[in-house]
């Protein structure tokens, strides 16, 4: 444990230290959110967040290949790691150029299809998944494929969609990265089996470079994690799951539902970004039934809905961070510990986030609120809210 902290610390100081490199590449390249009549923010806000982070998980991965017990791991451990780090350098060089010459939707696609078939490619995708009987469910080489390249770029696209708020992608992809560690440490640790995982070590590098960079990015940001930042989030994350599939014989023994055990690998990314996926569902539904393109820009995402109901911008920001706390952490417990206190633990977090959501507006409203109106300064910034009046979207990773 003491060396995963480590981790996590290395990649926490590292991506905070190179925000500040990363901001002024930004504003040389000319990566930042230009002012325009119908944004918020009153001054360019740079974008290039995910080279810090990138960074921060590089070094995380260089110096845990120093420490006593990680680097005496299994090489497969390291060997992984390097190659989903690899395919986040290369997903983070799309989201780089995007940032900086708005790549169209259909190249920025092509580019997130290489990195996941990078990942495939050098053996990083599903293998199997263990059956409650012990037994295992061995996938076939296409069967693994295709179920990686949906899930990998699924959860790219979902944070890319959730990163709408100042620090609000960089917080829902920390929780989940932390509730997938103490998932990972925990089953390793039940089981007897070694407690160096590559989903251990990149889920706590992840969680260190998300806290890194959250003092630059929550309200007022500074820096906006763009493209390259949320793409990279997403890729790490989904690979950190896959990469635990083929880490047991049998079924792995805890003492939570099985279930939850067998399918955690693909449903934690989801299960995390349930919100914001339902946001993207509900946008194409809405937009198609309006005759419009799904890719369409509108003002009608969950973040904005919480504004217009009267939650300030910060404290929409944390009630998302509970949605994604309340369902990642219920995930992780559940299949971890099955007794009935952990159930009302459950009930009890869930109940406390929907007062939170629906019922403090009504108790507690700012002085201004509504889509038009978030009950801030009017030259705050507010990261993804270029999109107040009708025109393309051009937030912090051009969420549409």
């Amino acid at each position: 444990m003491r060396e995963y902290l480590l981790v996590f610390l290395v990649a926490l100081s590292v991506t905070y230290l190179l925000t500040v490199v990363a901001r002024e590449i930004a504003l040389r390249t000319g990566a930042v959110a230009k002012v325009r009549d119908r944004d918020v923010h009153a001054e360019p806000i740079p974008y290039l967040g995910g080279l810090a982070m990138l960074g921060g998980l590089c070094a995380a991965y260089l110096v845990a290949q120093r420490l006593p017990f990680l680097s005496r791991s299994d090489t497969v451990v390291f060997d992984d790691a390097g190659v989903v780090l690899l395919a986040g350098a290369l997903v983070c060089a799309v989201g780089v150029l995007d940032d900086i010459f708005e790549l169209d939707a259909l190249t920025k696609l092509g580019g997130q299809v290489l990195a996941a078939g990078l990942l495939v490619a050098l053996g990083v995708r599903f293998w199997f998944f263990p059956g409650a009987d012990g037994t295992q469910f061995v996938l076939d080489d296409a069967q693994g494929s295709v179920l990686t390249l949906i899930v990998v770029i699924g959860t790219m696209n979902a944070v890319n969609f959730v990163d709408g708020l100042d620090g609000l992608a960089a917080g829902v992809v920390g929780i989940g990265a932390a509730a997938f560690f103490l998932y990972c440490y925990t089953l390793s640790a039940t089981n007897n089996l070694t407690l160096a995982t590559t989903g251990a070590l990149l889920s706590a590098a992840l969680a260190g470079a998300c806290a890194g960079f959250l003092p630059h990015n929550f309200h007022p940001a500074r820096l906006f994690m763009g493209d390259s930042g949320s793409m990279l989030l997403g890729l790490v994350l989904s690979a950190s799951a896959l990469t635990l599939t083929g880490q047991f014989v049998g079924m792995p023994t805890t003492g939570g539902n099985s279930l939850f055990v067998t399918v955690l690998p693909v449903l934690l990314p989801i299960s995390l970004l349930m919100v914001p996926i339902v946001d993207l569902v509900l946008a194409v539904v809405r937009r198609t039934r309006a005759g419009r393109s799904p890719m369409s820009a509108d003002k009608q995402h969950l973040h904005h809905r919480l504004l217009e109901i009267g939650h300030s911008q910060r404290r929409a920001v944390l009630i998302m961070w509970m949605w994604a706390f309340t369902i990642a952490t219920g995930a992780v417990i559940v299949s971890l510990y099955e007794t009935d206190l952990v159930w009302v633990a459950v009930g009890t977090m869930l109940a406390i986030t929907v007062a939170m959501t629906f019922v403090l507006p009504k108790v507690h409203r700012p002085r201004k609120t509504g889509l038009g109106d978030t009950g801030l300064p009017e030259n705050a910034v507010v990261e993804g809210r270029e999109d107040l009046e009708e025109g393309p979207v051009s937030g912090p990773g051009r969420t549409l």
